[in-house]
C-alpha cells in the first residue's frame, strides 16, 4: 500500500509540473525611463507590435505604458506584490478561447545604480499559432 502511495504522489507532482509549464519562450528586457522596446508578433495574416516603457518609479510603484494592436494601457507595477504582472492577449478569443496566446509581463527588479527597470516577457502559446521577432540585443 505504501508502495502504491508514493507511487502515485510521484506520478501527480510530475504530472501537475508538465501541465504548469505553459510558456513557450521567455524574453529578458531592462529599459530606462522612456526608452522603449518593440516585440514584432506574427499569426495568420496579420503582423502586430508589442511596446513596452516605462515613466516613473515612486514609492515602490512603476508606472508603464503599454500597447498592442494600436491600443494603449497605462498600469503601476510593484515588487513583492501580486500587481507585478499582466497580460495581453495576442489574438482575438473566437473559437479557441480556451487556449488564447498571450504575453505576460513580469516586473522583477529596479536597478538604481542605473535607473533601469528589469522585466521577463513570457510567451504562453500552446498551438504553437504565434511567431515572435524579439529586439536585437545591442553590442
Amino acid at each position: 500500500m505504501k508502495l502504491f502511495l508514493r507511487l502515485f504522489i510521484t506520478f501527480s507532482l510530475l504530472s501537475a509540473t508538465l501541465n504548469a509549464i505553459e510558456f513557450r519562450d521567455m524574453y529578458e528586457v531592462s529599459l530606462k525611463k522612456d526608452e522603449q522596446t518593440e516585440i514584432f508578433v506574427k499569426y495568420e495574416n496579420y503582423k502586430r507590435v508589442f511596446r513596452l516603457r516605462w515613466t516613473l518609479y515612486t514609492n515602490e510603484g512603476l508606472v508603464i505604458f503599454h500597447s498592442y494592436d494600436k491600443r494603449v494601457f497605462q498600469k503601476i507595477l510593484y515588487l513583492n506584490t501580486k500587481n507585478q504582472t499582466f497580460k495581453v492577449f495576442l489574438k482575438a478569443k473566437g473559437a479557441d478561447f480556451y487556449e488564447v496566446p498571450y504575453l505576460l509581463v513580469k516586473f522583477e527588479e529596479f536597478d538604481f545604480k542605473e535607473h533601469k527597470a528589469k522585466f521577463k516577457i513570457f510567451l504562453s502559446d500552446k498551438k504553437s499559432q504565434i511567431e515572435i521577432q524579439y529586439p536585437k540585443e545591442e553590442e
